[in-house]
């Protein structure tokens, strides 16, 4: 994770006997549950790539193909062969998904689909550059695993290509009508970060530093409102609140993700205190927007002035905000070794794992009512596939380890 600060030694109220526990369960939940269940079910050896729409013991949903979700599926296993054991069937199942995603993901104008039929026939073009952020961190993280200087170079072209749809007017289709409302959102600047940091695990091209530096920029002059204590989704082009519904939507999960892209910045940075303070500081504003005090768990939406939001499912707890607060909360613990946020693990921990792994199938439910009652038994659709809970599970038992290694 880099470079730990000092001030880690202060481990509080995290003993080493909960440590070991935590890293146990986050281990054996991605090496004997979580990784397994996918590599078990979603594999096409027929047409190529992986089928993620399955319900709840596997049983294929829809044979469609979704180009994000292979992505992050080849960025998963190739990470866990650089990182976790270099197992040849990891390897494999990470060439079979990235020779699909070169075959089928791209259209002759070079955008990538969002989606493909079983056979990997278009299906769906949308506007955003998702598809694409995916790709470069599956090309990168399969060049480290590979040492392939040629794949480093593709993921780096095609990160240049995404930069140049995002900056470029006119060759990304606007949400709205940009004459009457213009407007741009957080999930640009958040998957800017994530992407070059893996980027650069491969690459030392300076792209990488100055989109971090950029995004994280944007995010701090224009997405955190101090005044509501409140990380907005989508703002004007200088930050203005759009007071309506869609503008004072916000989604404390995706805000809590983009935090700890920020303190993982702020580590590899030796510690950077204006990262740090950044990155803690939405912690704590969606940390006490979001989590439900009547029920537990995090809330899908809220609305920044706190009015009634329009979305149904809005108090709904989802998986992967979960996840991502797991990842947050513990990489604050590590960087400040304040016990608030030994306590703020503590707390998304115990109810996550109190309602989202499935005892009977293996994995996790994705989708729970308020009340943390099961919705829908499915694993996978075209949102779900394999990557909030490896990628928490992976990278929350690493941080466990740093902290452990630090406090010793």
């Amino acid at each position: 994770m880099g470079k730990i600060p000092e001030q880690v030694n202060n481990v509080g109220a995290l003993t080493k006997a909960r440590i070991n526990k935590l890293i146990d369960i986050y281990r054996s939940g991605l090496l004997e549950d979580t990784v397994p269940f996918w590599l078990n079910h979603a594999i096409d050896e027929k047409y190529g790539g992986f089928t993620f729409a399955m319900d709840r013991d596997g049983t294929l949903l829809s044979g469609d193909k979704y180009i994000w979700l292979h992505g992050r599926f080849v960025w998963l296993l190739s990470t866990l062969y650089t990182q976790i054991e270099p197992r040849a069937e990891w390897l494999r199942w990470a060439q079979h998904g990235l020779e699909f995603l070169k075959k089928y993901a791209f259209a002759e104008s070079g955008k990538m689909y969002f989606s493909v039929d079983q056979q990997g026939r278009p299906l769906r073009m949308r506007r955003y550059i998702f598809s694409e952020s995916f790709m470069v961190i599956a090309l990168a993280a399969y060049a480290q695993a590979t040492n392939d200087v040629k794949i480093a170079q593709q993921a780096l072209d095609l990160f240049k290509q995404m930069l140049n749809y995002l900056n470029t007017p006119g060759l990304l289709e606007p949400k709205v009508e940009p004459q009457t409302r213009p407007m741009k959102g957080l999930a640009v600047n958040m998957i800017t970060i994530t992407t070059a940091q893996t980027l650069r695990c491969v690459s030392d091209d300076p792209i990488c530093d100055q989109a971090i530096d950029k995004a994280i920029a944007d995010i701090e002059s224009h997405f955190m409102h101090h005044e509501l204590a409140m990380v907005l989704e989508a703002v004007g082009p200088n930050g203005e609140l759009i007071d309506t519904l869609e503008g004072r939507t916000v989604l404390p999960g995706h805000a809590i993700e983009a935090a700890w892209f920020i303190l993982y910045e702020a580590i590899h940075r030796d510690n950077d205190r204006r990262l740090r303070n950044i990155g803690l500081t939405i912690l704590d504003w969606m940390w006490k927007a979001g989590w439900d005090k009547s029920y537990g768990g995090l809330l899908y939406f809220v609305d920044a002035k706190g009015l009634s939001c329009s979305e149904y499912y809005h108090d709904m707890k989802f998986w992967w905000p979960h996840n991502e607060t797991i990842i947050a909360s513990l990489l604050a613990y590590q960087i400040t070794g304040d016990a608030k946020y030994n306590k703020m693990h503590d707390t998304v921990h115990e109810w996550t794992y109190a309602h989202f792994p499935d005892p009977e199938y293996g994995e996790w439910f994705g989708y729970l009512h308020r009340d943390g009652s099961v919705s829908t038994h499915l694993k996978g659709n075209q949102w779900k596939g394999a990557f909030h809970v490896p990628r928490m599970q992976l990278l929350a038992s690493k941080i466990l380890e740093d902290i452990a290694r630090s406090s010793a």
